[in-house]
């Protein structure tokens, strides 16, 4: 789809850059490490909940700080890009777990990162990250913004989720917003035992925890999924909303089996690739950039 100038420029004005400077860092489990930020700017960044998404800038690892040769939206994109590889930030996608104002009238933001070593950019920096760090991101501006992709329908009446570890994030932000009494099924797929987090809900929710067996292939790990949802019993719903987010192929996997073979209502399911084994997200963003990346609208093909 093509955008007018005029959704171009509306688009444009849901975000903008924010600097954004450590205060500190939280171990949540085994894989997981919460890194609250502040900074002056963060007064008008306006989180919409749910899961929130905003992109990262992070330094390469001889420096301290995030630094961009442009923030302006219409020239920072060829700037960054055309930046030598060893000085180039890394970008990377991911979810606003929280944002509050503080007593004294300052504005928090909390990430949580999955740590796997430094065998990924951002796992290497956040488990590194010391108070004072800065870097850069593009957030939101405007609480209501296209970055929130979960949006059920107002009739949905039980709630479908899956999500592995780089979703858990989002998924418990959204249980964390559900009014009391709301009906959910949860598939949550994780790494290791001491990742099974406990979700603050008001939400009547059912969570089946998926902890993944290590050396599993992409084939067995999916497997293992979809047979776990296949073998759930939701509570029996008239309109049921399913988002699902995490490895792409696994996503898939778990759309196809709710359409197929549950008939769920393609149009009421949110799914979205978070990442894809064996692809870095540079080629995930080349591919969006160039027109290339799944679609994610509801209505789509298998």
């Amino acid at each position: 789809m093509t955008l007018t100038a005029s959704e171009a420029g509306q688009a444009a004005a849901h975000f903008r850059f924010f600097t954004m400077e450590v205060l500190r860092t939280r171990r949540l489990g085994h894989s997981f490490l919460r890194v609250t930020f502040g900074g002056e700017s963060l007064a008008d960044f306006r989180s919409g909940g749910y899961d929130q998404s905003l992109s990262l800038f992070l330094p390469p690892p001889h420096a301290e700080h995030t630094e961009l040769p442009s923030t302006d939206e219409d020239t920072w994109f060829g700037a960054w890009r055309g930046m030598p590889d060893a000085e180039r930030p890394v970008m990377r996608s991911y979810t606003v777990r929280e944002q509050r104002r503080t007593d004294a009238g300052a504005t928090e933001v909390d990430i949580d990162f999955v740590l796997h070593g430094d065998t990924s950019p951002a796992s290497r920096w956040a488990g590194r990250a010391v108070s004072g760090r800065r870097i850069m991101a593009i957030g939101p501006a405007v609480a209501q913004n296209k970055s929130v992709r979960f949006q059920p329908p107002a009739a949905t009446d039980t709630y479908l989720m899956y999500a592995d570890e780089t979703a858990l994030p989002a998924a418990c932000a959204i249980l964390d917003r559900l009014p009391a009494g709301t009906r959910v099924k949860a598939w949550f797929e994780v790494p290791h035992p001491d990742d099974r987090l406990a979700p603050h809900t008001l939400a009547d929710a059912d969570i089946t925890w998926i902890v993944r067996e290590k050396g599993a292939s992409r084939p067995e790990r999916t497997a293992r999924v979809v047979d776990a949802v296949r073998a759930a019993e939701p509570p029996a719903a008239k309109t049921p909303y399913a988002w699902l987010a995490g490895e792409a192929g696994t996503v898939r996997a778990v759309r196809r089996h709710l359409v197929g073979e549950r008939s769920v209502d393609r149009r009421t399911v949110r799914f979205t690739g978070y990442w894809r084994l064996g692809a870095s997200e540079e080629q995930l963003l080349a591919e969006a950039y160039a027109g290339r990346a799944p679609s994610e609208d509801p209505a789509s093909e298998l």
